[in-house]
């Protein structure tokens, strides 16, 4: 293949920027791990950081099936507005009522009255913080919608012109899903950067392996999936997959575990597991199918196995194991594995990251920033990042997730028989083996002792505008705001872009660590309604006036 220099440069960047464990390598390594230059690695499914909605025709774009003499080229002094009192309206605005709508991609970073991110790096060296916003293919996992919402009036048409408030569908035929992430590494931003960068793809993956069908269509049987769910409230839902497939993939996932690490993991079953375990015998497979929180399990721990496993196949370096015991590298209980995925450098990372996930799907097209849209948010969450709703009727800030720290009892029952070094550092905080959290990716030095990346799930249906805004955030906000100033200062803000801003801002303003600091606002149904319930902004007001003062304090600095 002959190229020019130039071209020859911009294939090897695309390269790199496809391959992201090769970022940095010299060119002989990289010809190690990929051959010859012509030889490209093949192009990774990007993942779609935007979201597709449906926009009308404007002005400079007007549908060519509307008159020839439109209404924008209409001088001022022969503009008609429509009052109503007319027997028939204006040409002009017959065109407008009448306008067709344009499929559009609209990137969430560019969408900043509908979502905001902003992150800090602090008084650390680097910034550990990542984060990831968008879409993934995945079916609709969503309660179907009301009736009022599917059934017709009679005489009416099958769709209405004017659905501007309307998302596109995706391939499957379901409305989009959205997909949030923050993740908050430690010991090195190499384990926060895998995990932005492929955890939505094990999501995706896991889909496809299952064969998950959607929860908004029937099944062979012609009934929906919570019709045929006996639990209480039809939760969670129980959806149509390959329940052969499944049991299979979980038992080798166990056995995986078992074999390769040992200790906690010999007797370990996941809560989610319904194809393993003992809730699994007596039952026929072909009976089941599979939730999403099946799904978001098997793909939490398909994850972490995958990136212990990489780990684990390296050697530290040998300056580092002169004077050290023969076998102090087998960390792990089972054989060395053989390394299933490619990082640049060659010692070993023994450092983690926490992930915490939230996934939002809708029964219809209408986006779940619409006030009169339904949705059905689901979150996984590992780690000591923090998931927050706020209230619109109270205005209070509701927390979703829980730390994973030793200090918390589910936590410390859990790991009490494996971890038997508990301590309290000199802050007063309970560590296990020098870590503050006991569920977290990577770390593969302690995984023998319970330190997994088992997700706590939590499913929460939201009405219509029940719910203000959605907020993630690290611990580099959360272990310096309480959660209702961090609600508070985002209800005074009037994008969610602008409140990310300023929750960042002032935690660094205030904070005595200066931690990486990063913050992700969503907007739901009820954001025009922030300011209204409760106290609005003004129940931690003199408290953040407070904070600000004593930060700013020059005498502080002399405490």
């Amino acid at each position: 293949m002959n190229l020019s220099p130039a071209k020859r440069v911009t294939v090897l960047v695309r390269t790199l920027t496809n391959c992201h464990p090769c970022i940095g390598l010299s060119k002989r390594r990289y010809k190690s791990c990929h051959g010859r230059w012509a030889n490209v690695r093949p192009r990774r499914r990007e993942f779609h950081d935007y979201f597709v909605t449906r926009l009308p025709s404007s002005s400079l774009h007007p549908d060519p099936r509307s008159p020839l003499s439109s209404f924008h080229k209409l001088p001022r002094s022969a503009s008609m507005p429509h009052t109503g009192k007319t027997t028939q309206s204006p040409t002009s605005f017959q065109a407008l009522v009448n306008r067709e709508t344009t499929t559009v991609r609209i990137p969430l970073r560019s969408a900043k009255h509908h979502f905001g991110v902003s992150t800090s790096r602090g008084t650390r060296p680097s910034n550990e913080d990542t984060y990831q916003a968008g879409v993934i293919d995945i079916p609709a996992f969503a309660k179907r919608p009301p009736a009022s919402l599917t059934i017709k009036r009679p005489g009416a048409k099958d769709a209405s012109p004017q659905n501007e408030n309307q998302g596109a569908e995706t391939a499957n035929g379901d409305p989009q899903v959205f997909y949030f992430g923050i993740f908050d590494g430690h010991g090195g931003s190499e384990c926060s950067a895998f995990l932005k960068d492929v955890l939505h793809e094990y999501i995706q993956d896991t889909v496809s392996a299952f064969e998950l069908r959607s929860s908004l269509k029937k099944d062979r049987e012609g009934y929906y999936p919570e019709d045929a769910n006996p639990s209480p409230g039809n939760l969670p839902i129980v959806q149509g997959a390959n329940s052969k497939q499944i049991g299979e993939l979980e038992k080798t996932l166990v056995r995986d575990w078992k074999s390769l690490v040992g200790g906690y993991f010999k007797r370990f079953v996941p809560a989610s597991f319904s194809h393993v375990g003992p809730d699994a015998h007596g039952k026929s497979s072909e009976d089941k199918g599979a939730t999403i929180e099946e799904v978001l399990e098997y793909a939490f721990l398909r994850a972490d196995l995958d990136f212990v496993s990489a780990q684990a196949a390296r050697h530290d370096d040998e300056l580092d194991q002169i004077g050290q015991p023969l076998y102090q590298d087998n960390i792990l209980y089972g054989p060395r594995p053989v390394q299933p995925l490619k990082f640049s450098g060659f010692s070993r990372f023994k450092g983690g990251s926490t992930a915490s996930v939230a996934l939002i799907s809708t029964p219809t097209a209408t986006p779940f920033w619409h006030p009169s849209a339904p949705s059905s948010l689901l979150v996984s969450h590992v780690g000591d990042t923090r998931i927050l709703l706020c209230s619109t009727e109270t205005g209070e800030a509701i927390p979703i997730t829980s730390n994973h720290h030793p200090s918390s009892p589910i936590e410390a029952n859990r790991l009490r028989r494996y971890a038997a070094t508990f301590v309290t550092d000199s802050f007063g905080e309970e560590r296990m083996s020098g870590l503050a959290n006991t569920r977290a990716f990577g770390d593969v030095q302690s995984k023998r002792i319970g330190v997994s990346a088992e997700p706590e799930l939590r499913r929460v249906e939201m009405a219509p505008a029940e719910f203000s805004f959605l907020v993630l955030m690290s611990d580099g906000i959360s272990g310096t705001l309480p959660d209702q100033e961090v609600v508070d200062i985002i209800k005074e803000a009037k994008t969610p872009d602008e409140g990310s801003r300023e929750v960042v801002r002032f935690a660094t303003e205030v904070a005595k660590e200066g931690d990486n600091a990063t913050c992700l606002v969503v907007r739901l149904g009820g954001w025009e309604r922030r300011l209204e319930g409760g106290l609005g902004s003004m129940g931690t007001k003199e408290s953040r006036e407070w904070r600000r003062q004593e930060a700013t304090d020059p005498r502080r600095s002399r405490r």
